[in-house]
């Protein structure tokens, strides 16, 4: 029996040397925009770039002013420098968006008797109420045009729990929730919604956590990173953010309209255990 195949799965043709011949991804976002909160540094400025390189107009999220404007020239986007701790400066961003990857959060590590009330209701302010207000103002777009992506940055902390992080713990686990309930909803507009849920990465706020870790532990910043962050990790090394990037742009991809609701772990392992 013959089987038709697909242009696009077929095999690349051989080099002259006998191996396959490496054919760069086409721009498979090109004439579509994203917007990435978080965008100036770590996870979210490399899935800036990774969307860019994909074709998409990205519009650069962040209230590190400079480090966005710098990072929308080289990319050829646009920078909107903006405090998401403001629930009305949403309103301010553009509501047309056909990927949106809500990557701003905050880290704030004490106990529970202690933790400072403001403190708490200021990271779900920025982790969880922001992805709302984003979601709200840009899933009626999406509907309208058939198509869209919601790429939600989680962390493992979304799908366990740590001593100490109860805020950053309960708007992970918030912002799961949030994102498995747009995927119900958004299914037949041919919108998806997925959380990517990575270990520890390598970003200035690990860095920070790692600082603020070892003076609650007393112990050292070495041992902060082998003992505490990476002890449940099968993998014992740091994530890179251009691996969070690749997981976020797959998501975005022409193979991954039935992904949706689910939470895509990068964890070394953590969860295995």
């Amino acid at each position: 029996m013959e089987t038709s195949r697909r242009p696009d799965h077929e095999p690349p043709a051989p080099s002259p040397g006998g191996g396959p011949t490496q054919v760069p991804a086409a721009p498979f976002l090109t004439g579509r925009t994203a917007l990435v909160t978080g965008a100036a540094s770590g996870i979210g400025r490399a899935c800036a770039q990774a969307l860019a390189a994909a074709g998409a107009h990205v519009h650069v999220v962040d209230k590190a002013g400079e480090a966005a404007r710098s990072l929308a020239g080289e990319i050829g986007g646009t920078a909107w420098v903006v405090d998401l701790s403001d629930p009305g400066v949403v309103d301010t961003l553009p509501a047309h968006a056909d990927v949106v990857v809500n990557n701003a959060g905050l880290q704030h590590v004490a106990p529970v008797h202690t933790f400072p009330p403001e403190r708490f209701a200021l990271i779900q302010r920025v982790m969880v109420e922001t992805p709302f207000r984003i979601l709200r103002r840009t899933l009626p777009g999406m509907y309208e045009r058939g198509w869209g992506r919601v790429v939600n940055i989680s962390s493992v902390h979304g799908l366990r729990a740590s001593p100490y992080k109860s805020a950053y713990v309960t708007a992970k686990h918030a912002l799961e929730g949030l994102s498995k309930v747009v995927a119900l909803e958004a299914a037949e507009h041919g919108v998806t919604s997925n959380c990517v849920s990575p270990g520890y990465v390598r970003t200035p706020l690990v860095e920070n956590q790692i600082a603020d870790q070892a003076r609650t532990h007393g112990i050292s910043q070495e041992e902060v990173v082998g003992r505490v962050m990476l002890e449940r990790s099968a993998i014992k090394r740091l994530i890179e953010p251009a691996d969070v990037a690749e997981a976020v742009l797959w998501l975005c991809g022409p193979r991954t309209g039935h992904i949706t609701g689910t939470s895509l772990s990068m964890d070394g392992g953590w969860t295995a255990n």
